[in-house]
């Protein structure tokens, strides 16, 4: 069996050098997302909109953590989304069924995060 620094020179890291790097791929992965993505893009300000929104409603504790949730929710599905979508493109950008069917997949993934947030506040608020 391989060592993990033989799969990957990132793979031999560990301690506060791991979590140091990893924050840093995860903002630079934040950033990209947000400057390539306008999908992504939207939905942080939607996000910026409703997380404090949910904070002044009078609401319960749990209730407002299926609100925060649910938003947070959506940017993560996004970015899986945005994720396969450039491993895909990577690939090749040539049209392919199966290319087409992981793009749409993510799509949906999307959609019933979306479809989420409205049943949660819905179930919430009314």
């Amino acid at each position: 069996m391989n060592a993990p620094h033989d799969e990957s020179p990132f793979k031999g890291k560990t301690g506060l050098t791991r979590v140091w790097n990893a924050l840093n791929y995860s903002l630079a992965g934040l950033r990209a997302a947000y400057a390539c993505e306008d999908a992504f893009r939207q939905e942080v300000w939607l996000a910026l909109v409703l997380v404090p929104l949910a904070f002044f409603l009078p609401v319960a504790g749990v209730e407002r953590a299926l609100m925060v949730g649910s938003i947070l929710l959506v940017l993560v599905v996004e970015l899986l989304n945005s994720a396969v979508e450039a491993a895909v493109d990577r690939v090749s950008l040539e049209h392919h069924r199966l290319a087409k069917r992981a793009k749409d997949i993510g799509s949906a993934a999307v959609l019933i995060a979306l479809i989420n947030v409205a049943l949660v506040w819905g179930c919430v608020l009314l």
